[in-house]
């Protein structure tokens, strides 16, 4: 008897995973063989529950996550909340945040406040700076700005400020800068860590064939269908908060599935790259949608001493911030 309500229960699972997400083949394959998710993770996403992994790095200092929510709202509806990001991402722990224009302007980072919680102006270093910086535009900071003056952590945020922009202006006509950052020591390359992340997401090109290069090559690499926009943050977390700036992609592969890449294009701290990919497939009709987020990060703090509790501590810490996430968004969409 107990061999045969196993045996039931087994086929209840797998008829419960089989209709229960999305009419989409290649979204289950990327959710079976690529973010690990087993039949009975399906059903319980079919049954809506909140379905999570941990997945497998590649690199010591990688964190990659992913999870998935069913939400008993219309697709469109999650797509014109993200564009609208400032409301988007507001929270006890976004501080400020802002769209840029296209081409940027510096009145897009009014908002932005610059203090010594940010980096202090005057011990900023080639090698000791409390802000990633490449090493130019730390010597040229220390030229343009007199560090011992008394308006030297004001002129210094104006500095920082016009460098963002200069940065993004360039970004956006299809030139990624970034190299290297010098304030510390060793250096870190942001585009070496996001290369080697994206080669670990195939998923990306799975669902949207050139979705990759299009990332990669912004505006040079072409994808007609994509809606791009970027925009900058300044966040609560750790010792002090970071200011970032993000490329959202948006692009849909068919009718009934869509999906939103987010890529870090600069962090003043922690993060050395980010990608993270949301896919949104309809569930059975037009008014319900699986929301399927996959996240990989690299930060050089979880190199060296004692880098597997570290690690530990930052997936736990990572599953959980991902499932409040996608809680919040459902809440948010049905109760819209």
């Amino acid at each position: 008897m107990i061999r045969v309500v196993a045996l039931l229960a087994g086929l209840c699972v797998a008829a419960a995973a089989g209709q229960g997400l999305a009419t989409d083949a290649a979204v289950r394959a990327v959710l079976m063989s690529h973010l690990g998710f087993s039949d009975r993770d399906l059903a319980d996403l079919a049954n809506g529950g909140v379905i999570k992994r941990t997945l497998r790095s590649r690199s010591a200092n990688e964190v990659a996550v992913a999870g998935a929510i069913r939400i008993r709202a219309p697709k469109p509806a999650f797509f014109a909340a993200a564009r609208d990001i400032v409301r988007f991402k507001k929270g006890p722990a976004v501080v400020q945040i802002g769209r840029f224009s296209d081409p940027p302007v510096l009145e897009d980072l009014a908002a932005l406040t610059i203090d010594d919680d940010d980096f202090d102006v005057g011990s900023c270093r080639v090698g000791d700076c409390g802000i990633r910086l490449p090493g130019a535009v730390i010597e040229r900071m220390a030229r343009d700005v007199d560090l011992k003056g008394s308006d030297a952590q004001a002129r210094g945020a104006e500095f920082f400020k016009q460098f963002l922009i200069d940065e993004v202006a360039a970004y956006m006509k299809g030139a990624d800068r970034l190299m290297q950052y010098d304030d510390d020591s060793p250096p870190i390359r942001p585009r070496d860590e996001f290369e080697a992340i994206l080669s670990g997401m195939p998923e990306t090109d799975n669902l949207m064939p050139g979705l990759s290069d299009h990332l990669r090559h912004f505006r040079t690499s072409s994808l007609p269908e994509a809606e791009d926009f970027l925009y900058w943050s300044k966040e609560k977390f750790g010792f002090a908060p970071f200011i970032s700036v993000t490329h959202v992609t948006i692009v849909c592969r068919a009718a009934a599935t869509c999906l939103m890449t987010t890529r870090d294009v600069y962090a003043s701290r922690y993060l050395d790259a980010s990608i993270a990919v949301a896919i949104a497939a309809d569930a059975g009709g037009p008014d319900a949608f699986d929301l399927v987020y996959d996240n990989r990060s690299r930060a050089n703090a979880l190199k060296g001493r004692f880098s597997g509790l570290r690690r530990s501590m930052t997936e736990r810490r990572a599953r959980a911030a991902l499932e409040e996430s996608l809680r919040a968004i459902k809440q948010r969409l049905e109760h819209d």
